[in-house]
């Protein structure tokens, strides 16, 4: 039977973060026993190392994805200080940890273009075209996976996350999205996040590292943040499991840094 670790990844809270399931010894189990154990953990992913080092796979409790940050750096953090390199299904990711638990993945190079069906997002949304702040083109971010990038003009517009479940998971599956990143600016360099996951079963992710590197390419193609930057980014407030992100770009390497902590959560 597989040992299943369960970590809270971007917070030093168990109460805080995202949890994240890990399963550092999968290599007997098949993807319908993955899927299985995904869906029986009931977080919005759970990580499996099904061979070598380190082949690392992700699943939701409705089915795989390419990649998953926030499990990632629980993943790397339960492996242990030092300098870890996953083979994952979007590309290889090196993760090194301190002695501290706190994790620094480096993405795959990140890509952006043109938000389709970008009406039929914002009805299920239930966003209009004024709740958009004019300075951020909607755009499709990718660092591993793809997330469509939509900033609020108000803070008030981002806490009201009331979206049309079913319509959103429909779109999202039919466009090969896996999150939306829903932005607020809050500085020159701060951000306050959220990101709906209905394709993943779960309403909301509290936080979502994956997005969080599509998120620093986007806002470093588009000239809305400096090309050699350190950002942070605050997610999971409005659900009651703050986490905290950071986001590092340097100069002369495409590659987005995305770093926190993790802490084991107990069963």
């Amino acid at each position: 039977m597989a040992t299943i670790e369960r970590y809270a990844a971007f917070t030093d809270d168990p109460a805080g973060g995202n949890p994240a399931g890990v399963v550092l010894d999968a290599s007997d189990l098949d993807d319908e026993a993955m899927l299985k154990i995904a869906a029986e953990v009931g977080y919005s992913e759970t990580a499996f190392i099904t061979g070598g080092k380190y082949r690392v796979r992700y699943f939701s409790p409705l089915a795989e994805v390419p990649f998953c940050g926030h499990a990632t750096v629980a993943t790397a953090v339960a492996l242990g200080p030092g300098e870890h390199v996953f083979t994952t299904n979007a590309g290889e990711v090196p993760v090194s940890v301190d002695a501290h638990g706190r994790a620094t993945l480096t993405s795959v190079p990140p890509a952006i273009s043109e938000l389709p069906a970008r009406q039929a997002l914002l009805t299920a949304l239930r966003w209009s075209e004024d709740d958009l702040d004019p300075g951020f083109k909607p755009q499709v971010a990718y660092a591993g996976a793809y997330h469509p990038v939509l900033a609020a003009r108000t803070r008030s517009r981002l806490a009201e996350l009331d979206y049309d479940f079913d319509a959103l998971k429909g779109l999202m599956e039919a466009q090969g999205w896996t999150t939306i990143q829903l932005i607020f600016r809050t500085g020159d360099r701060s951000f306050d996040v959220r990101n709906p996951f209905p394709v993943g079963g779960v309403v909301e992710d509290p936080a979502t590292g994956a997005a969080a590197a599509a998120l620093g390419g986007y806002l470093r193609a588009m000239f809305l943040v400096p090309e050699e930057a350190t950002l942070e980014l605050r997610q999971g407030d409005d659900m009651g499991r703050p986490s905290r992100i950071t986001v590092a770009l340097r100069r002369n390497d495409a590659r987005v840094r995305v770093s926190g902590n993790a802490v084991p959560m107990g069963d």
